[in-house]
């Protein structure tokens, strides 16, 4: 079993930066990627940024140059930075992960989501 939990959301104003964070928890062998994904009310989920464990990074068209991604693989977490937030980042922001466990076991995990809002 695997526990993946996204925090740092918030209400800020549009201009400003926030960073979110996602937490792996659980068995863990090792994590091949994490990715953020996001979903606006009436909108399908779309992905946000995604990173692997050597490094390898890829941003939505939308948040390019805008937002970043890392991971720290000792912490078994990945973050978000956020800057220069606009009106439509506002979401409900998820983290994914592709997971190995001990036991070689692969799964891949969705955490619960963190809000995003950004007022203009």
């Amino acid at each position: 079993q695997v526990q993946l939990v996204e925090s740092g959301g918030g209400l800020v104003q549009a201009g400003e930066s926030l960073r979110l964070s996602c937490v792996a928890s659980g068995s863990i062998f090792s994590i091949n990627s994490m990715d953020w994904y996001r979903q606006a009310p009436g909108k399908e989920r779309e992905l946000v940024a995604g990173i692997t464990s050597s490094g390898s990074r890829g941003y939505g068209d939308s948040v390019q140059g805008r937002f970043t991604i890392t991971m720290d693989n000792s912490k078994n977490t990945a973050y978000l930075q956020m800057n220069s937030l606009k009106p439509e980042d506002t979401a409900v922001y998820y983290c994914k992960a592709d997971i190995i466990f001990y036991s070689g076991y692969r799964s891949v995990s969705w955490g619960q989501g963190t809000q995003v809002t950004v007022s203009s």
